[in-house]
């Protein structure tokens, strides 16, 4: 199964790209994902990142994902079939 198709809840995620400067580098554990947005559990906080804005890694993996091609409810995506770059 690919990254795009798993489910993210639970695990690390890491933002390798984003058009806000102060997101590069945020990391932490996805705690709730809805179709436009990430909450992500960095420490104490939790951090609401929209997908369209963010291209990330999960697990540490080596697939990056771009947050504006993943805009569909959990659910929905992970029946979705993505064309690869």
């Amino acid at each position: 199964m690919d990254m795009y198709n798993q489910p993210w809840i639970g695990r690390k995620m890491q933002v390798v790209a984003s058009t806000d400067a102060t997101l590069l580098g945020r990391r932490g554990t996805v705690v709730n994902e809805s179709r436009n947005t990430v909450s992500l559990l960095e420490g104490e906080r939790t951090l609401v990142l929209n997908k369209a804005s963010i291209t990330f890694t999960v697990d540490d993996s080596d697939v990056v994902i771009e947050g504006a091609m993943v805009g569909q409810r959990p659910e929905d995506r992970i029946h979705r079939t993505y064309r690869k770059a």
